[in-house]
């Protein structure tokens, strides 16, 4: 059995969130069917009947295509031992958040929740934003936390750079005036977003900090990325879950390098695309509890520090996949004072636990390891 198909056999997977959320899904769906990446009709098409087959349950072409605040999508893939279901949201908490958590409540728990909602949050509903989200992701993570059972891993995936320049579909003319200082705004959120989470005991995966030079392989509407990016995003989210399972992955199968360009080998992102062996993870007591915690003391706006995904590499043109090199410099008063996630540690539980080190080429912040969902069980039925 392939090491994602095994990491999730017999798991109930929810992915919750905007149109990087729904291509966080479609890649996952896709690793764990074979080797190779999301095409970009793929990736830019939304609300279609079926994607790799997996259905769309709700929304989307079934309902009203539309680019506005009501648009739903419901979709789901379901094997005898996998079950992933995407949910497109426009708001972290509203009346459609609260009849999704009701399908946790009444229905099967999942076993691993991840979630995303900022930029539709602060552009969509209220230019005095920052109040209102606050508000919002305070409810959602309290009422998440009482509905799913202690054993659920959530993971709050903070949102991605975006670019100087937006375009497309997302960025309606009501607020086009907002295009050149969302990506600010952003940043601001992701702070608001990834301290709220961790207060409420949630794992969060830094994605503005891994993609921070990364931007060539964002898209020309300066919102989206490409199908390279998403695969980095999927080996992110699993070497992560498996950290927080307590799983060592072993080596993974190569892709075909006829079907897809080279890509570099001393990463440990591609490790659902190389055969190289997972890098070593931190030494630590393994009957430890305790996890490594870095808190975001301002928000993670420096570009000048930690690892490059992509650094001393030649930059590549890949197909298709709109990549591009932008240059996104902050004004100075931006990064004065910056502290990021490895700065001023802090430990949970006891003040004597033995700390783990802080391991910089996943800039993540963790939880105490939960008990890993029994792989031998079968799906219990759901709801569609």
């Amino acid at each position: 059995m392939r090491p994602v198909t095994q990491l999730l056999h017999n798991k109930f997977v929810v992915v919750l969130g905007d149109s990087i959320q729904r291509s966080v899904y479609k890649d996952l769906v896709l690793i764990l069917q074979r080797d190779s990446y999301l095409s970009l009709s793929q990736l830019k098409s939304k609300g279609e009947f079926a994607f790799e087959q997996d259905c769309l349950v709700e929304g989307g072409r079934l309902g009203q295509m539309n680019n506005g605040t009501k648009y739903r999508e419901v979709r789901q893939y379901r094997t005898d031992h996998h079950l992933i279901r995407f949910y497109f949201v426009t708001q972290v908490f509203s009346r459609y958040m609260e009849s999704i958590l009701a399908d946790f409540e009444q229905g099967i728990k999942p076993d691993l929740v991840i979630v995303n909602s900022c930029v539709w949050d602060i552009s969509r509903y209220s230019r005095e934003w920052d109040s209102e989200y606050r508000e919002n992701l305070n409810t959602f993570f309290r009422k998440l936390k009482t509905i799913l059972p202690e054993e659920s891993l959530v993971v709050w995936n903070m949102t991605m750079p975006l670019g100087k320049k937006i375009v497309g579909g997302f960025l309606v003319p009501e607020i086009a005036h907002m295009g050149p200082t969302l990506r600010f705004d952003v940043i601001e959120a992701n702070y608001f977003g990834a301290t709220l989470a961790n207060e409420f005991g949630f794992d969060v995966l830094d994605l503005h900090f891994q993609f921070r030079f990364s931007l060539q392989h964002r898209m020309h509407d300066g919102v989206h990325w490409n199908s390279v990016a998403h695969r980095k995003i999927t080996c992110l989210l699993l070497e992560h879950v498996a950290q927080a399972w307590g799983v060592e992955l072993p080596k993974l199968d190569q892709i075909n390098p006829d079907k897809h360009p080279p890509l570099p080998e001393n990463h440990s992102w591609q490790m659902a695309t190389s055969s190289a062996p997972a890098p070593a993870r931190y030494q630590a007591d393994p009957y430890s509890r305790q996890r490594c915690f870095y808190p975001p003391v301002m928000p993670a706006i420096h570009y000048n520090n930690g690892p490059v995904w992509t650094q001393g590499q030649r930059m590549r043109q890949f197909n298709g996949f709109g990549s591009q090199y932008c240059h996104d410099d902050l004004p100075p008063h931006m990064t004065a004072g910056y502290q990021s996630f490895e700065r001023e540690n802090f430990y949970r539980g006891a003040s004597n636990a033995p700390a783990a080190p802080y391991w910089p080429v996943n800039n993540l912040v963790m939880k105490q390891k939960r008990r890993r969902p029994h792989a031998g069980e079968r799906l219990h039925p759901y709801r569609y």
